[in-house]
């Protein structure tokens, strides 16, 4: 959440901050801000509530300033509303230091009241403002110095930039539990940002700042060091093989509507070069764990939020399968609090697309603490969840800038999957045969999807009129289909805002069917599987109480068109993999659902991309 971007270097910095700023707008925010020196040597600033189109409403004119230097800001409300004074960037009491930042200032309080005894005036009710007067008690003519001293002080999560006067040449930037990235251009210029994506189009070499480390950045150099104890740190350059044009909507109406068109190479990415489809042989080279680790493993946690927690229910069913090991599934931000019974035997599984999200991290770290191995599942490439696993199955995504998550998910499921398998074959415990034909069967769906997108976002394009003024929404399915009810139900209520609620179908009579009148719609999940009969049986009960049924089933099934008018027919696939199939028309519901409503389907109300606070 929220969004910093800092740029020094040859060309005019307002429309690279701005630039860079709508690329993270993913992020989710509220608020926005921008600063650089003005032609008097004292720092222009503007801010605007609202999208960014309100702050280049009121910077007019000044995009054409000269200035080479500055920081940008957006702002997702945590401590204050959402207003002008609590946008970023927040100034000490001179107004020639400035400070943008992400995360949480847990001592904010104290500090503040500190700050005020001592003759210190605020003009927000951020947490972030503290910070900018705290460098200010300690500045002395040494700017990282001072940044220094301040943070020694502060608890809690941050990723900051920092602007002075009196350094007019200088950017300086640290980090403690929220990302931040630096990005290294040909003809020396120097961005600081949340997230790559803000500066691709200039550069994809970048260095990635770890936990208690600051970076210094002038035109044509930068130093990083130790925010403990000052030493100058040799940070790895890395390359970034996205481009700009990813992150693109290459025509695509939204950027949900084409990262779900995406998924079929999403899932042939994450599969390429680890997989033998002959013999059904994978190789995972950054696992991370030895085969003899491997061996010693009892138990297996999965740790996530949101929709990577439905993808880790999905994985128990696989693990628990094809790996024969007991798996508990745990939403992260109740993991870290729990009385944990973790040690050197239980591998703990972390997923998360940004592998910067707050809770995850901490559980893993909680976990590591306590002696067991960490995997990460994760689409980005040197964040936090990454560098701290012992090892990491990448999910080759690319860029998801939509905030609902979607080809990351199907690229999770795959990975999981794979994962599954491999650890089956590690431990000696499924057949060659049985993992080659799930190997084939994984790639095959690829093709399956990308066959069946076009026919099924159209039939449901025109169910949606049928529904799309409805205020609830029930989502049913059984094994390895309620999971994928969870998500889509999930999916509906954050993009069209449509009170929607997944359960198991044989959990319907124990509560949940005392909502079922002739104006509750209810999606069914029913692909031909071992438990299809029952899922059949608890439609029916549906069906007696008048429900509004959609039923999405297996090509060739004419049972369901007996029970329901609102059939939508899958090809029949493997049912190990139905979840990869079956999670499409769940997605492009939401998204046509939201799009008749008139939503922002790409930056829903209240929700961020990253969440990078607790």
């Amino acid at each position: 959440m929220c969004g910093i971007v800092g740029y020094c270097g040859p060309r005019r910095v307002t429309p690279l901050v701005l630039e860079g700023l709508h690329r993270l707008e993913y992020r989710g925010y509220d608020s926005a801000g921008i600063v650089y020196p003005g032609p008097d040597g004292k720092l222009v600033k503007y801010r605007a509530r609202g999208k960014l189109s309100q702050l280049e409403a009121v910077i007019g004119d000044a995009l054409l300033s000269p200035a080479t230097i500055g920081l940008g800001h957006t702002r997702w409300a945590t401590h204050g509303a959402p207003t002008t004074e609590n946008a970023h960037p927040h100034s000490d009491c001179t107004g020639d230091l400035v400070v943008v930042h992400n995360g949480i200032i847990e001592n904010y309080s104290s500090l503040r009241l500190e700050l005020q005894m001592r003759g210190h005036k605020f003009a927000s009710e951020t947490d972030t403002e503290v910070l900018a007067h705290l460098i200010e008690e300690h500045l002395e003519g040494d700017l990282p110095k001072a940044v220094r001293a301040a943070l020694a002080r502060v608890e809690g999560s941050y990723a900051i930039g920092v602007m002075w006067v009196k350094a007019p040449d200088m950017l300086v930037a640290a980090r403690n539990h929220s990302p931040l990235v630096l990005g290294l251009c040909d003809d020396g210029g120097m961005f600081m940002a949340s997230d790559v994506p803000a500066f691709l189009k200039y550069t994809n070499q970048v260095i990635f700042l770890d936990d208690e480390e600051m970076a210094t950045l002038k035109n044509g150099s930068f130093q990083v060091t130790s925010l403990a104890s000052g030493a100058t740190l040799n940070k790895a350059i890395q390359t970034i093989s996205w481009n700009a044009a990813m992150a693109e909507k290459a025509g695509y109406k939204h950027f949900m509507l084409k990262e779900i068109y995406e998924q079929p190479q999403a899932i042939t990415n994450t599969l390429r070069g680890r997989v033998e489809v002959q013999t059904g042989e994978i190789t995972i080279p950054e696992i991370g764990l030895s085969d003899e680790q491997l061996q010693k493993i009892e138990r297996i946690t999965l740790v996530a939020c949101g929709t990577s927690w439905h993808a880790a229910l999905v994985a128990k069913y696989w693990l628990e399968q094809y790996a024969q090991l007991p798996v508990e599934v745990d939403i992260a931000s109740e993991f870290r609090y729990r009385h944990l019974l973790i040690n050197e035997r239980v591998l703990t599984i972390a997923i998360s697309q940004s592998g910067e999200t707050a809770d995850t991290l901490a559980g893993i770290r909680r976990a590591k603490a306590m002696g067991a191995k960490v995997i990460s599942i994760c689409n980005v490439v040197g964040s936090t969840m990454t560098r701290e696993s012992d090892g990491t199955v990448y999910t080759h995504a690319g860029p998801e800038i939509g905030v609902a998550s979607t080809k990351a998910f199907t690229a999770q499921l795959t990975a999981l999957l794979l994962f599954s398998l491999y650890l089956g074959q590690k431990r000696g415990v499924m057949s060659a045969e049985r993992r080659a034909h799930l190997v084939k069967s994984m790639l095959d769906v690829a093709a399956v999807i990308e066959t069946i997108l076009p026919k099924t976002q159209a039939e449901i394009a025109i169910l949606v009129e049928k529904f799309y003024t409805c205020k609830d929404f029930l989502f049913v399915g059984r094994g390895l289909s309620f999971p994928i009810a969870l998500e889509g139900a999930l999916k509906l209520k954050e993009i069209s805002y449509i009170h929607a609620e997944g359960y198991a179908s044989g959990e319907l009579k124990h509560g949940p069917i005392a909502l079922i009148d002739k104006e509750m719609p209810v999606l069914a999940l029913l692909p031909l599987d071992d438990v299809y009969q029952k899922s059949v049986s608890n439609v029916e009960e549906i069906k007696a109480r008048q429900g509004r049924l959609i039923l999405i089933g297996s090509e060739g099934d004419e049972q369901l068109m007996a029970i329901a008018p609102d059939v939508l027919y899958l090809p029949k696939i493997d049912a190990a993999l139905n979840p990869l199939l079956y999670t499409i028309p769940a997605q492009l519901l939401a998204y046509e659902m939201a799009v008749r409503r008139g939503c922002d389907v790409d930056q829903p109300r209240n929700l961020a991309k990253s969440v990078t606070v607790e």
